[in-house]
């Protein structure tokens, strides 16, 4: 069984107006979902999540590492990858689509977002990511 690793973040811009998410359409498969790709040599999973957040969306974010979530699958048969998110912010509104690995990308209000996006795993991981901001919110 070959086993594969991706890492990504699921991506919040707040600002006085505005409490939303990052959503991108990927080009292999077209579904929708978060920023995120392979680690790539030593790559920490952080410096894989920050390279593969630059490379599809162009922007910059900052990781929160206190949230760390892992969705296991088989994307094809003897495959096994996981693919680890983290929490992440940015101040950055404009989004710049690698155009080879990105078909769209959308920010979405936080109350939409898990409408949005194609799989469950995603939308429970949408859940997730809006209970860590409102208590981490509520701690600053």
């Amino acid at each position: 069984m070959k086993k594969e690793k991706s890492c990504g973040a699921i991506i919040f811009y707040i600002d006085d107006d505005k409490k939303q998410i990052l959503l991108i359409k990927h080009m292999n498969g077209g579904h929708w979902a978060f920023p995120k790709g392979h680690v790539e040599g030593e790559e920490t999973e952080i410096e894989t999540a920050m390279r593969e957040i630059k490379e599809e969306t162009g922007i910059n974010a900052v990781i929160d590492n206190r949230f760390r979530e892992v969705i296991t699958y088989s994307p094809k048969k003897d495959v096994i990858k996981d693919v680890v998110y983290f929490f992440a912010t940015t101040n950055e509104y404009k989004i710049n689509v690698q155009q080879e690995e990105v078909c769209e990308s959308k920010w979405v209000d936080l109350n939409d977002a898990a409408n949005c996006v194609t799989y469950k795993h995603d939308k429970e991981l949408i859940a997730k990511a809006i209970e860590f901001y409102t208590n981490y919110k509520k701690e600053n």
